[in-house]
């Protein structure tokens, strides 16, 4: 009988075979959202998202399927690759570090939206590292409330509870913005 590990929904038996370039095209997105989130600059995110893929590449003997899935793993390498970077830099992000110059784009929508996106990351850069880091694990990884409680050693519905309370004072905050 083979060994069992459930996370969420997914059963994994202990002796599964991990299909790398599986894990690597569904965790990146993920990953860089995350950055995007966490660092508010898409060249930097970029960076990160590819030290983060190297650091798992070179330990992906040391994943253990019976602790949680692979994508999970990686998340928290990403974590670990982001308190790296701010130690080295020491800095949150502010208004004056936005990037000035957007993409040049031919629709205006796209130009909105990144616009609406750095004010968030401006707003949420006011909040505790703890409401910003659930954030960026939630819309920015994608992740679900029961995978961040695991991340964090946050329970599940402390980790709702939050995110809620943040996400209403963040619509609270764009609206004090927009008027």
């Amino acid at each position: 009988m083979k060994n069992i590990n459930t996370f969420d929904h997914f059963i994994l038996p202990t002796d599964i075979e991990i299909d790398w370039q599986v894990v690597y095209t569904e965790s990146v997105p993920r990953v860089f959202h995350y950055f995007c989130y966490k660092v508010g600059d898409i060249q930097l995110a970029e960076d990160l998202t590819a030290a983060t893929f190297e650091k798992a590449w070179k330990n992906r003997n040391k994943f253990k399927p019976s602790i949680g899935q692979p994508h999970a793993w990686i998340i928290g390498i990403a974590r670990n690759v982001s308190a790296d970077h701010f130690r080295r830099d020491h800095r949150d992000l502010s208004m004056e570090d936005l990037p000035e110059s957007l993409e040049a784009a031919n629709k205006e929508d796209e130009i909105q939206k990144k616009l609406d996106f750095q004010i968030i990351l401006a707003l949420l850069n006011r909040y505790p590292q703890r409401e910003r880091e659930l954030i960026n694990l939630k819309y920015g990884a994608e992740l679900n409330n029961r995978q961040i409680a695991h991340l964090t050693g946050l329970s599940e519905s402390n980790v709702g509870t939050i995110l809620q309370r943040v996400v209403e004072k963040l619509g609270k905050d764009w609206e004090k913005n927009h008027e």
